[in-house]
């Protein structure tokens, strides 16, 4: 049986500890509105058919029941990080100019609304977790994270227990925040850009107490298109799977749910379906963060940071900060594609030691 310190589940159920490794499964809901990239579409592939998503009870991107459908019928379950980006004139006059403001604008939503709402009930009795997706600017503002949190919360009515930073945002002091919100584990440490076990095989406790890190370990954006070499994709993925089975690993996988449009995005549904299917026959332990998390051997101790014991620094230095950070941040973005919103963020550089 593994140590109390190694993150690794102890053993009960006992079907969880025979299984070979583990793969996680995450979807950030990003985007679930098809809206200016319906225009895009049009004109670039010709096609005026495009032009329907903007129809009144047209969305193509709505995927979350062919999704449940689909991990259903292999007998898993997933987690949804819901988003509550800030409407532009929330922003600083500033913010009002740059275009990358405008692609998160027009992809908004909020979860308080009955549709979404509606959604997280379905999900969450469904046996799915709800998780939440910190928005853009929230890494380094615990009190926007904790509104988040939330707002989340209650409009899903129950306790959110972890997600994943916008863009795979994270600063030195997130980890901080979350675990000072009361989120028990983050899943932000990745890359769009590139996939693979950059942050080792198994989860991260960068406080040694119960608040966990499941590093991602591949974003469906970041492998071969599988919509024009669909082997190529799978090859990648598989390569993955066997790395993980050969190192008892905690491998996590994010796919966008706009990415099971066939239409859109071909291959993407069926390279996610392949993955799955995969690591089931080769005995792995396929599921959500939030369930794995449950079946981990935790410290003892509390898991909440006392808020009155930090150092804050002045709301002047906070904001200093959060400024530099944020510079330094999109300096390092990628042009968003608004084409088809595989947006590229690059490796995230905070160190996870």
């Amino acid at each position: 049986m593994p140590e109390i310190s190694d993150p690794r589940i102890a053993g009960s159920p006992s079907a969880v500890a025979d299984a070979e490794f583990a793969l996680l499964l995450t979807h950030d809901v990003d985007r679930p509105y098809k809206t200016v990239q319906s225009l895009y579409h049009a004109i670039e592939r010709r096609d005026p058919r495009q032009l329907r998503a903007l129809l009144p009870g047209e969305n193509p991107w709505w995927q979350f029941e062919t999704i449940a459908s689909l991990e259903a019928s292999l007998g898993v379950r997933s987690a949804f990080y819901f988003l509550r980006e800030r409407h532009l004139l929330e922003r600083p006059p500033s913010d009002w100019f740059d275009p990358f403001y405008w692609i998160e604008h027009f992809g908004r939503y909020d979860p308080e609304t009955p549709e979404i709402a509606d959604l997280l009930e379905r999900l969450h009795e469904g046996g799915w977790e709800v998780g939440l997706h910190g928005s853009y600017d929230a890494y380094d503002d615990r009190n926007r994270l904790r509104v988040e949190k939330e707002t989340l919360e209650s409009a899903l009515g129950d306790e959110v227990r972890g997600g994943r930073q916008h863009h795979l945002n994270r600063g030195p002091r997130t980890w901080e925040h979350h675990r000072s919100i009361g989120l028990r584990y983050d899943a932000s440490p990745g890359s769009s850009e590139t996939f693979g076990f950059d942050h080792g095989h198994l989860p991260l406790r960068p406080f040694d107490d119960e608040f966990v890190v499941f590093p991602l370990t591949v974003m469906e954006a970041a492998l071969t298109d599988p919509g024009e070499d669909f082997e190529t994709a799978w090859a990648e993925c598989e390569g993955l799977l066997d790395e993980a089975a050969a190192n008892d690993a905690v491998m996590s996988a994010l796919w966008h749910p706009r990415l099971f449009t066939e239409t859109d995005f071909p291959g993407y549904r069926r390279l996610y379906r392949r993955l799955i299917e995969r690591a089931l026959e080769m005995g792995a332990w396929v599921g959500s963060p939030g369930d794995y998390y449950d079946l981990m051997d935790h410290p003892g101790g509390e898991t909440e940071a006392s808020e009155a014991t930090e150092t804050e620094g002045t709301a002047d230095e906070a904001r200093a900060n959060r400024t530099a950070a944020e510079s330094d941040y999109r300096s390092r973005l990628r042009s968003p594609q608004v084409e088809d919103n595989k947006v590229k963020t690059g490796a995230n550089t905070e160190s996870t030691g």
